[in-house]
């Protein structure tokens, strides 16, 4: 792929996820978000289970699914409909962004690159300086963010 045109995806990406950032503060709830609103809308099993045209053993399984994380999205939307509301998913990069996620990984790979190196290089006694290691590694990491290649996710 196109070195600009990646560009441009990562920072067309970022501006996305960066609207979901605030989410990060937002707990899901104990029993989940189908339990949690349905509670919050008095809204018994019966009455859900009518909307989504189930019986109330179905929407109880439902939300106990979503309690251990085994529901399908499928099945998330299907009750957000029913609800009334809309259903959204995605995800949140730990680092703040995927441009600081691929600037770390490649200053790890480049950091173990050149100290292989530098550790062949220190038994032949061709021993670099730290500072001329450190530019190295500066160096292989832009490298690296630049090409972009599979072996940076290994």
């Amino acid at each position: 792929m196109n070195k600009l045109l990646r560009k441009l995806m990562i920072d067309q990406l970022d501006r996305k996820l960066a609207k979901l950032q605030v989410l990060k503060e937002v707990e899901v709830p104990s029993k989940g978000w189908i339990n949690a609103i349905r509670t919050a809308l008095n809204m018994s099993l019966v009455q859900l289970a009518r909307r989504l045209k189930k019986t109330p053993v179905s929407v109880r399984e439902m939300e106990e699914r979503e309690q251990n994380k085994s529901i399908t999205l499928k099945k998330l939307i299907e009750v957000g409909e029913a609800l009334d509301l809309q259903f959204v998913y995605g995800f949140l990069p730990r680092e703040s962004t995927i441009e600081k996620k691929i600037d770390k990984q490649a200053q790890q790979v480049a950091r173990d690159l050149v100290m292989r190196t530098s550790h062949t290089m220190k038994l032949e006694e061709q021993e670099n300086s730290d500072e001329r290691l450190q530019q190295a590694i500066k160096d292989r990491a832009e490298n690296l963010k630049q090409e972009m290649p599979r072996h940076l996710w290994d």
